[in-house]
């Protein structure tokens, strides 16, 4: 029986984890990847404190190697269920089954897919969300990215020290990344980009992909645009299918609390980019994992003593 489980292994989850073990609790900190969530797949950061710049995978890491002084066990799985037993809660996954007196959620979201023909197919022989993870994979080869919002500009950005060529294909005509970013991504040389428009297929040949079929929305024109690679940023989805039975998500699957990141559940306590919020950064995450780390351990001292009151 642990004082705590933590499900996701991001930044909110790992400080979620470091605050509530540096306050002697005994901390499960379940993950179903490498520690560190969206930040393993992203490039360089730029807006975290104290650092001017830093790659996303070495602040993933220097997270870990903090939390794991604490005493904060690991184990890796795949959360399948959350179920309230009132005094405890019990975390399912595919090969092992957990108790814990509280559970902080910390599962975060993924990149949303497009939906159409071709994505799935072609997902890993051409079509990538993560451009750390595959950038290398096109050396002198023409992108395609499509979004407009901070991931895709950044991404398209980052993607410019391998391809020849990057092209970010907008459903609208402006971006929506921040104005800093958009000023990068208009002076670089290798970016253009294809307003109004959507990709409505994605083509290849046995192999890998070759192009895309792109319309854009305000002529209703249709064309074959040639590439090596997609990299798609379109959104994002929670990973809220584990505690759906909880009752604790919104109609869209994001997890619902209050400032002190509580559920509706006693003792249940949602962090990070799984919540209902508007902002989704890694200092957002870090600041509600400590304030869950600190509201679990404030709630299981309320209990104890009004365990020891009625006793007495």
């Amino acid at each position: 029986m642990y004082d705590v489980i933590v499900i996701g292994a991001g930044p909110a989850g790992m400080t979620a984890a470091l605050y509530a073990s540096r306050s002697n609790l005994s901390v499960l900190m379940i993950e179903r990847g490498a520690p560190g969530g969206q930040m393993n797949n992203t490039a360089e950061i730029e807006n975290y404190p104290g650092f001017d710049s830093i790659m996303g995978p070495e602040l993933a890491m220097k997270m870990y190697e903090g939390v794991s002084k604490f005493g904060t066990k690991n184990a890796y799985g795949i959360v399948q269920d959350v179920v309230d037993h009132g005094d405890y809660k019990e975390v399912v996954t595919e090969d092992e089954s957990y108790q814990g007196k509280t559970v902080i959620i910390a599962t975060g979201c993924v990149h949303r897919k497009l939906g159409v023909s071709g994505e799935e197919e072609f997902a890993g022989r051409g079509v990538s969300y993560c451009a750390v993870c595959d950038g290398a994979f096109f050396r002198n080869k023409k992108l395609l990215v499509v979004g407009g919002g901070d991931s895709a500009v950044e991404e398209a950005i980052y993607l410019t020290q391998f391809a020849s060529e990057v092209v970010i294909i907008h459903r609208r005509d402006e971006l929506r990344a921040q104005k800093i970013i958009q000023e990068r991504a208009f002076a670089n040389e290798k970016i253009s980009f294809m307003w109004d428009s959507v990709v409505e297929e994605i083509h290849g040949n046995e192999m890998v992909v070759t192009g895309a079929k792109v319309r854009n929305l305000k002529t209703n024109e249709v064309h074959e645009e040639s590439a090596n690679g997609i990299f798609i940023y379109v959104g994002l989805d929670p990973l809220s299918a584990p505690v759906k039975n909880l009752g604790v998500t919104n109609e869209a699957g994001w997890i619902l609390t209050d400032d002190q990141m509580r559920t509706s559940v006693p003792g249940v306590y949602a962090v990070g980019d799984g919540r209902e919020k508007t902002l989704r950064q890694i200092t957002t995450a870090v600041g509600e994992g400590g304030i869950a780390g600190q509201q679990v351990f404030n709630f299981l001292e309320e209990h104890k003593e009004a365990s020891q009151n009625t006793t007495n």
